[in-house]
This record gives C-alpha cells, structure tokens and sequence, in this order.
C-alpha cells in the first residue's frame, strides 16, 4: 500500500512541475518577445461622452435614476404584513403573493414572524374556539410588535 501511495504522490508531482515549467516558459516568451519601443504619441483628450456604457443617452439615464429613486421611496414606506389564515380566505391572501397579483412588486412582502412585520392580517373566519387562541397569541408575542401595529381582518 505504501509503494501505490508514493507512486501515485511521484506521478502528481510530476504532472505539477512540468504544468509549473509550461507556465514559466508562456510567461518568459512573451516578455522577451522584442516589440519596438517608440514613444506614444501625444493626442488630445477625448471629449465627454455623450452616451453611456449601455448605450442610453445620459438624459434617458437620468431619468431612469429618477424613476429608481422615486420606486425605492415608494417601497420604503410599504408594509410587511404576518399572515395569520384561519380559513379559505388564507388561499385568497397566498394567491396575491402569486404571480398574477403580485405584491412583491409593490414591496409588500409577507414576513413570518411579528418582529419583522408590520401588522398582521387575519385571514378567514375567527371563530368563537380560535379566538382565545389569538388573543393569547397577541398579548403574549405583543412585546415583539412594533409600534404602531396595525390588524386587518378579511
């Protein structure tokens, strides 16, 4: 075992030196390679571009800036609901996180928790056996809440 064991070590080593050599060679050709050494001529610099990189004009740029800018202010002031679904009205509220609503687009974003959301909407009926159970859920996770913390009911 230990015979296979060097020889397998030797055949990599080996295959590593020469990949080192080919290497060295690539580099020191190219740097010896003889290109005549002129100096550069003097040129003017260029004047400032009149469009960017992705081929937009700089006004068109500028105002998709804008357009950012005003969206992600938008966004900053959504709200980040906690679902809490009881009934069929839980598949309604999942279907407008889906793709034909949407709301992740207008920064509406469903969270799990009560420490990352602002409020909680209570999905579906709340029947006279579940509601001790929120209200138990409400008052003991309430430290958690934000404030203010808004509750909707569908």
């Amino acid at each position: 075992i230990l015979m296979a064991l060097l020889a397998r070590n030797a055949q990599r080593i080996a295959l590593m030196a020469s990949s080192q050599r080919a290497a060295t060679i690539h580099t020191t050709l190219s740097s010896h390679s003889q290109q005549p050494s002129s100096p550069s001529s003097y040129s003017r610099p260029l004047p400032p571009a009149t469009s960017s990189p992705t081929g937009l004009p700089k006004a068109a740029e500028y105002v998709i800036s804008k357009v950012d800018d005003l969206m992600n202010w938008a966004r900053r002031g959504s709200i980040w609901p906690m679902t809490f679904g009881l009934a069929c009205c839980a598949v309604e509220m999942m279907h407008t996180g889906a793709a034909r609503y949407d709301l992740d687009r207008f920064g509406i974003i469903f969270r799990p928790s009560p420490r990352q959301s602002d409020c909680m909407i209570v999905a579906g009926t709340l029947t006279n056996k579940m509601a001790p159970a929120l209200r138990k859920y409400v008052s003991s996770s309430s430290r958690f809440f934000p404030t203010p913390y808004g509750y909707i009911s569908l």
